[in-house]
């Protein structure tokens, strides 16, 4: 059975994929410019912006990476749903 989640979860991880895409984006950028100062702002910038919605979805909706990546709930909560294929 999948767990119903409210607006908020999916409005959250719409946005933290798009955070996601733009420090893609300016990995692959900072690759071939690696003394583009701006770059290297913004990049750091999405980092920290990164964390923040990481620890908001996490706080509320349990973990987001496995293998040292984000903590577990007590009791382990590795198999709650929602699995990345399902959001």
């Amino acid at each position: 059975m999948t767990k119903q989640l409210p607006p908020e979860f999916y409005e959250l991880m719409e946005q933290l994929q798009a955070v996601d895409f733009v420090l893609v984006e300016l990995n692959l950028y900072l690759d071939t410019h690696n003394g583009d100062s701006e770059a290297i702002r913004q990049f750091n910038h999405y980092v920290k912006e990164r964390k923040r919605l990481r620890n908001a979805v996490e706080s509320i909706y349990g973990p987001l990476m496995h293998f040292g990546h984000s903590y577990s709930g007590d009791p382990w909560n590795w198999d709650d749903a929602p699995w990345p294929w399902q959001v």
